[in-house]
């Protein structure tokens, strides 16, 4: 069947908006568990070890996402594997909403975060369609969508688990990603025929590229770090607030989401001082807010306003981090950056997956105060490298300097 030619103006204000919000929606599902996991441990008998594992099956499938499927929309017609991910979210959603244990709740999360990557397909595929002066507005306006679904998805779930139970969560985006399929399927422009590109080749081009980039090693561990400890907090913040002294309820707790509309905020700044003058400050600042943060969480364990100001000042820190690679990662090589894109995001959200399970293993047996510690690790592990970074150049020339040969 011929396929339609993108409208000749690019793309309208009308459905900018609605790439940003379907991007919010789906990416939105990779958070749904959080704020109600002590809820899903009661239901399935689970401590908070294995119930955490959902957070990083979730993860995990997001990253698979990133490295298996995004690479498709170089291959195949965007509107069509668009479409087809939203339909396999609703599955994937509805498997949740049925799981009978704690292990089929895992295995349908991983397959809810591998189709969640449809907003990462949309997003380049948009860059596409926008007339080079607007590209990056909007480019930008995505990803406030994006960033709005993963704010507003905590504070939803916990409504809506506070009315209707955890499960009622899942029924609800699953019928949202039926609606978004239908929307998308007659509102995304279709496309003619995809250049031919072997799909093993970019795969494998976007692994290769961690291997011959190191500027991109140093930025994916950054990154991996970061959010690594930003899902620490998030993963066991529900068990704090659950128990004593605090004993919110799933509504509670999911408003503290809304917390973190102040990183969102205050990232802008980091934006600005993200140039290539600037990256090296801008990421010791942000890893000394990632480390700092846990000692302000550490007295929110008595302390709700310790506890607010240090999950906002993790999220300005975690925020103004991603910005800052992404913004010294798309300057490597203008030729590649949707393959350094998905290298870089791969390893982010093995990052948070690692920073997941972990959270749940230590809460289980060290309590909040294990927690603070390891997320405040996590911190420590990026200032590391950015001192690395500054030594590495004084011992090559070091090393250089012994190896040549004495003036004759």
């Amino acid at each position: 069947m011929a396929t339609a030619p993108p409208h000749p103006d690019g793309l309208s204000r009308a459905l900018v908006a609605l790439i940003a919000v379907a991007t919010g929606a789906v990416v939105a599902n990779l958070y749904y568990a959080q704020p109600v996991l002590h809820q899903v441990a009661r239901t399935f008998r689970s401590g908070p070890g294995p119930t955490s594992s959902i957070i990083t099956a979730t993860q995990i499938g997001y990253a698979a996402g990133l490295l298996l499927i995004v690479p498709l929309g170089d291959l195949h017609p965007r509107r069509a594997l668009v479409t087809r991910l939203f339909l396999i979210s609703t599955v994937a959603l509805v498997g949740c909403a049925l799981a009978p244990n704690i292990w089929l709740f895992g295995l349908a999360s991983v397959a809810v975060g591998g189709a969640s990557v449809a907003g990462q397909v949309m997003i380049p595929f948009a860059a596409d369609l926008a007339p080079e002066e607007r590209r990056g507005r909007v480019v930008a306006r995505i990803m406030t969508g994006l960033l709005m679904g993963i704010l507003l998805a905590r504070t939803v779930s916990g409504l809506v688990a506070q009315a209707a139970g955890w499960r009622a969560i899942y029924w609800f985006s699953a019928a949202l990603m039926i609606v978004f399929a239908l929307i998308l399927w007659r509102a995304l422009p279709a496309e003619g025929r995809r250049p031919h590109r072997s799909y093993p080749e970019l795969v494998g081009g976007s692994l290769r590229l961690l291997a011959t980039e190191p500027v991109l090693r140093r930025r994916a561990w950054h990154g991996a770090c970061a959010f690594a400890a930003f899902s620490v907090l998030w993963t066991s913040l529900a068990f704090l607030l659950s128990a004593s002294p605090y004993r919110y309820s799933n509504a509670v707790i999911g408003l503290f989401g809304l917390v973190g509309a102040g990183g969102i905020a205050a990232a802008n700044l980091a934006g600005k001082l993200a140039d290539s003058a600037r990256a090296t400050a801008t990421t010791v600042g942000t890893g000394v807010l990632l480390a700092a943060s846990f000692a302000l969480l550490w007295a929110g364990r008595t302390s709700l306003a310790a506890l607010i100001i240090g999950i906002v000042v993790l999220d300005i820190g975690t925020q103004g981090m991603q910005i800052t690679n992404q913004a010294v990662i798309y300057a490597l090589r203008p030729d590649a950056r949707s393959r350094i894109n998905s290298a870089y995001m791969v390893c982010y959200f093995l990052g948070g997956a690692v920073g997941s399970v972990s959270a749940g293993a230590v809460y289980g047996s060290h309590g909040w105060a294990g927690v603070c510690l390891l997320g405040a690790g996590f911190g420590v592990l990026t200032l590391a490298m950015s001192a690395y970074d500054r030594v590495r150049p004084a011992v090559g020339a070091q090393a250089s300097t012994i190896s040549s040969p004495l003036p004759s």
